[in-house]
């Protein structure tokens, strides 16, 4: 399959029409999105930095989006291919456009989450890391706790 003509993008927010597409895109490629909403969406694009869209023309055909301090530690989320430009290497290309990204690409270490897709993630360069693997399934709290703010005053430099 050619896939030359094929468009990737770094996007900041997706509009309504746009999220719908990407919620069609998960319906048909990500078993482990399918309860996503759009508001639900548009939440964690917006708290994620980079955000990568592949396109066909006027179809999103892929997606990509990683959160990251720019220092430390960053994670790679949702990567998603239609499944009929799977095995073109449109995947390896969506992953490497998230890692070039400066926000990523400086990162110490960049991690992902993968039920099944272990081998393609290697072939990338990922290695299993058994060192990290604990995980907190959050329940809703009774009582939302305030912190108060701490105020730091920067006195003036003399020239």
């Amino acid at each position: 399959m050619d896939c030359s003509h094929i468009q990737f993008q770094y996007n900041n927010t997706l509009d309504a029409a746009d999220l719908q597409r990407l919620l069609q895109l998960f319906k048909l490629a990500a078993f482990w999105a399918q309860d996503r909403t759009s508001a639900d969406l548009a939440t964690a694009i917006a708290h994620s930095h980079p955000v990568v869209t592949a396109w066909d023309g006027v179809n999103l055909i892929g997606f990509a989006r990683a959160t990251s301090d720019g220092v430390f530690r960053a994670t790679i989320w949702d990567v998603v291919i239609h499944p009929d430009y799977q095995g073109a290497g449109l995947g390896r290309r969506l992953v490497e456009t998230v890692l070039g990204h400066p926000h990523v690409n400086r990162a110490e270490r960049v991690y992902l989450m993968t039920t099944h897709q272990q081998a393609f993630y290697e072939r990338i360069g990922f290695q299993t890391n058994t060192t990290t693997t604990m995980v907190l399934f959050n329940q809703p709290l009774g009582v939302a706790c305030e912190l108060p703010q701490r105020t730091v005053a920067l006195e003036a430099m003399p020239e």
